[in-house]
C-alpha cells in the first residue's frame, strides 16, 4: 500500500467522506452519495450510430438520427458519460469554475464506459483553452478530464496537440454560422504536434458538448493533419429532447 493509501483512514477520520452536490455523509471522498447518483441522466441505447443520440424505444437499433442524415458529421461518434441537466450542471461548474479538481476521476470514469474500443494506439486530446483563460483559472478542465480518460483507457495523452489561437466569446444564443464565424481560425494544431497526430485515433474530450461548433472546429483541425478519426468525449451531453424521453 502507498503512503497515501496508507494515510486515507486517518484523512477520512479527520475529514468525513461528503457529497460534493448535497453534504450527505458518503463512503469515500470521491463520488456522490445514491440520492445524487439517481438524478443524472445516463444516455442509454437504442442510439444513433453516427453520433450516439438517444433514440425512442422504437427505434431500431443501429439506425442514423435526423441531424446526422441531413449533414453527416465529421467526427466518428459522440461518447457522453450524462446528459445535462441540474445535476451534471453542477458537477460541471464546480469542476471548471470551483477549483473541484478532485471531481475529475469520477466525472470521467462516467466517459470511460463509453469508450471501451479505445486502447493504448489511441490518443487522448482535450479542447483547448485560450492562454489568457488557461493563465487566469490555472488548469483546463477538459485536459484534467483527460488525464483520467487517458490513464483508465490506456491511451496516450497530449494535453497540447491542440491551442486556441484567440479568444472567443461564449457561443450560447449564437446560430450556426455565427458559432462557425466567431471559432473561424481560432482553434488550430500546435506548431510541431502535426506528426504525432498523422494516421492516429484520437479521443477529443470536453467537460460540455452544446451545440457541436467547437468540437467540430476541433475535430476539422485535427483531421487536417491527418488524424485518421476523432471519437468526441465529454461528461455532459445537451439533448433536451433525449433528457424529456429519458
Amino acid at each position: 500500500m502507498s503512503i497515501g493509501g496508507a494515510l486515507l483512514p486517518l484523512f477520512d477520520l479527520l475529514y468525513p467522506p461528503r457529497c460534493p452536490l448535497c453534504g450527505a455523509g458518503i463512503a469515500a471522498q470521491t463520488g456522490l452519495c445514491m440520492d445524487c447518483w439517481s438524478t443524472l441522466a445516463i444516455p442509454g441505447d437504442p442510439s444513433c450510430r453516427a453520433c450516439g443520440r438517444p433514440f425512442g424505444e422504437a427505434m431500431p437499433e443501429g439506425g442514423t438520427c435526423v441531424p446526422c442524415l441531413a449533414d453527416p458529421p465529421r467526427h466518428a461518434g459522440i461518447a457522453a458519460g450524462t446528459l445535462y441537466n441540474d445535476t451534471s450542471r453542477k458537477l460541471v461548474l464546480a469542476l471548471k469554475h470551483g477549483n473541484r479538481l478532485a471531481l475529475a476521476p469520477m466525472m470521467a470514469g462516467l466517459i470511460v464506459p463509453k469508450l471501451s474500443f479505445v486502447d493504448g494506439a489511441w490518443l487522448v486530446v482535450p479542447v483547448p483553452l485560450h492562454r489568457w483563460r488557461l493563465w487566469k483559472r490555472g488548469y483546463n478542465q477538459a485536459a484534467e478530464l483527460g488525464r483520467h480518460v487517458a490513464r483508465r483507457t490506456g491511451a496516450r495523452l497530449c494535453v497540447d496537440a491542440l491551442e486556441r489561437r484567440k479568444p472567443t466569446p461564449s457561443l450560447g444564443g449564437l446560430g450556426k454560422l455565427a458559432r462557425k464565424r466567431v471559432l473561424s481560425g481560432a482553434i488550430g494544431v500546435r506548431a510541431g504536434r502535426a506528426a504525432t497526430l498523422k494516421g492516429v485515433s484520437v479521443v477529443l474530450v470536453d467537460d460540455v458538448l452544446t451545440s457541436g461548433a467547437t468540437s467540430n472546429a476541433c475535430v476539422s483541425a485535427l483531421r487536417r493533419a491527418g488524424a485518421e478519426k476523432v471519437v468526441v468525449a465529454c461528461f455532459a451531453r445537451v439533448l433536451d429532447e433525449a433528457l424529456d424521453a429519458t
